[in-house]
């Protein structure tokens, strides 16, 4: 009996894992059935032995810092974690010293502002979500830290969503407060247009065009949903390599077991 029940729980936890799968398969493919599939790009990062461009990554978070930061968090993103990008400990202490952190309370109970630490998480524009969508027409701006990860082929949309402002077609009408946007779904999207040439001017000389720093920001926001990934891709080729020296190691020792029976 108790068998019997173990089976019947496991067949359901199964079925609806593969029926929320399914769900959330059908919503992303209605969500983006109203727009173009974006081009694929080539990214760094992209392939079993792909890697993060540093130096993209890394104008990338100017990007963020000067444009998208006015309006997006980035909460689940640590300013220690910016090592994995490339920055020296006292560039990271540098970076985070530039923000003002509520903290507390302190001896008095009372909350009180200081300089970010390293340990601080990027702060948020806004104080909480109401104010936030107060300050956007009523509807609070997206955390950008899983952004790439929210949309299927994340970098090659969040790169056209952001070069696919362009004027509406001959025939199509965009309401009060909204814009065009080639590959937002329904093609009527709130947010203007967040880039220009020349809107950040690059520390390292590159040239900002809105193309690039369209690039530079997917970079940095694919890092950041997944700062893992160099890490887990080369223990996946570590435990592949064990794999097939334990498969030939096996191989020779049934060899070597049956050798007088043949």
């Amino acid at each position: 009996m108790r068998n019997n029940m173990m089976k019947l729980m496991k067949t359901t936890v199964a079925a609806l894992a593969i029926a929320g799968v399914t769900a959330i398969a059908s919503g992303s493919a209605g969500a983006a059935g109203s727009a173009p599939k974006p081009p694929a790009q080539s990214w760094s990062f992209n392939g079993m032995f792909g890697t993060f461009d540093r130096a993209a990554a890394q104008r990338g978070l100017q990007v963020y810092r000067e444009v998208c930061a006015a309006c997006h968090s980035l909460e689940l993103v640590h300013f220690r974690q910016l090592a994995g990008i490339g920055y020296k400990e006292d560039q990271i202490k540098a970076i985070a010293a530039e923000v003002e952190v509520t903290d507390g309370p302190n001896d008095e109970g009372e909350m009180f502002e200081r300089k970010g630490l390293p340990a601080d998480k990027f702060p948020s524009p806004f104080p909480n979500a109401k104010a936030a969508a107060a300050s956007n027409n009523g509807k609070a701006p997206p955390d950008l830290s899983l952004m790439t990860k929210a949309r299927f082929n994340g970098p090659d949309y969040l790169y056209a969503l952001l070069t696919g402002y362009t004027d509406a077609p001959s025939g199509v009408e965009v309401p009060e407060g909204g814009n065009y946007n080639t590959y937002f779904p329904g093609h009527v999207i709130a947010m203007a247009a967040p880039l220009s040439d020349d809107a950040v001017e690059y520390q390292d000389g590159t040239k900002a065009t809105v193309a690039q720093m369209s690039r530079d920001v997917t970079v940095f926001l694919s890092w950041a949903a997944e700062p893992e990934l160099e890490e887990r891709k080369a223990m996946g080729i570590k435990v592949l390599l064990f794999l097939i020296f334990f498969t030939g190691l096996l191989f020779a020792v049934k060899r070597k077991v049956w050798e007088d029976v043949h």
